[in-house]
């Protein structure tokens, strides 16, 4: 192959691509595998396992930033039906693990619906916002809300709290970005604080114990306050340095649970230390800066609400685990951005970027 062809593959490559959230979002990447390794040193398939989720999901940001944005809106619609009619199939059909029915098995593995409405709730409510952006009015956010709350409800009966926080805060941030009125933010934030009462009957025994465990861990240390007490004992071990690499007592005395997952901020805490930790927050920082320049260079209004929410949806992700493992947030199944293991949360983060770098780099395509 002549250089000058091997110079067209190339360009055809990288043309689609953002440098600056490549690059961020590689160096999130790189220290999760490292700390995934770290936390599971005694099993390194999960290290194999993981290499091949985050290739997995590069692919799928590759795929996913080569569609324009007018086309990705297309798939709004049929995404969303699928998804619900999934998460109803879950209730009839679904596997019951630990007592929640979140899981459709097809043969050969299990599929999670409620990780397909991350993606699909913020776009059909992108979708529905530009097709009425001439005659918006506040029907159409009442609209919204209902296209909104009917998968949150289905998510939280599996139950699956924490998906259902970030299913609904994704399609919160839609609904704000497309000119949502502060008046009925605050009516809302009203209704929310006086139905806090009602809410609490709702909630299951578990979820109870788990806000009341926040209060005070040490009222069950050995029960729902053990991961609070351990996660904060990592973190706070970890001094202003860090203990080293694979250095990690309290990871590798195994006292921390979840520790390739949900709680492997810990486990990055106390090796890293508080530097590590600010450097770890200032990578997320950074990619949520860079969401939100693209969103405010947007160019429609679906593409403008679209990369908004995805970029808040990343800040939500890292804060609701970074709150929960420090203890000042209740523990919610909700893993940290290209940080914990897993295969199905990887690749929908990996989608949001791809999305994020279609909108920019098509934008900048049609400039040209």
């Amino acid at each position: 192959m002549s250089e000058d062809a091997l110079h067209r593959l190339w360009r055809r490559l990288v043309e689609h691509l953002d440098g600056p959230l490549l690059l961020i979002t590689g160096a999130l990447m790189l220290v999760g595998l490292s700390t995934v390794y770290s936390a599971t040193y005694d099993a390194s398939n999960r290290l194999v396992a993981q290499s091949l989720n985050m290739a997995v999901g590069l692919a799928a940001m590759w795929i996913v930033a080569q569609i324009p944005p007018q086309k990705l809106m297309r798939f709004g619609v049929p995404l969303y039906v699928i998804g619900v009619i999934l998460l109803i199939l879950v209730f009839v059909f679904g596997v019951k693990v630990n007592g929640a029915r979140r899981w459709l098995s097809i043969g050969f593995t299990r599929v999670q619906p409620s990780e397909l409405l991350k993606i699909a709730v913020p776009l059909m409510l992108a979708w529905y916002f530009h097709k009425h952006e001439a005659v918006l009015k506040f029907r159409h956010f009442v609209v919204a809300g209902v296209l909104l709350l009917v998968p949150f409800v289905l998510i939280a009966k599996q139950p699956d709290l924490g998906t259902a926080i970030l299913v609904g805060a994704a399609g919160f941030y839609v609904i704000f970005f497309a000119g949502l009125p502060w008046q009925v933010i605050a009516g809302l934030g009203v209704a929310a604080a006086s139905a806090a009462p009602f809410a609490w009957t709702m909630l299951r025994d578990y979820q109870r114990k788990r806000i009341l465990t926040l209060i005070d861990p040490t009222s069950d240390p050995l029960g729902a306050g053990y991961h609070i007490i351990q996660s904060t004992i990592a973190m706070g071990s970890g001094g202003t340095f860090g203990k080293g690499w694979l250095e990690g007592t309290q990871t590798h005395l195994e006292f921390i649970p979840e520790r390739h997952t949900d709680f492997i901020f810990a486990v990055f805490s106390e090796e890293r230390g508080l530097l590590g930790n600010a450097f770890l927050v200032l990578l997320y920082l950074l990619l949520i800066a860079r969401g939100l320049v693209i969103a405010a260079n947007a160019s429609t209004l679906f593409a403008r609400v679209m990369a908004g929410s995805i970029t808040l949806s990343f800040f939500t992700y890292a804060f609701v685990n970074m709150g929960m493992v420090s203890g000042i947030l209740p523990v919610v199944g909700v893993p940290l951005p290209f940080m914990s293991y897993g295969g199905t949360a990887l690749v929908t983060l990996s989608i949001g970027i791809g999305i994020l770098m279609s909108i920019r780099t098509h934008r900048m395509l049609v400039r040209k």
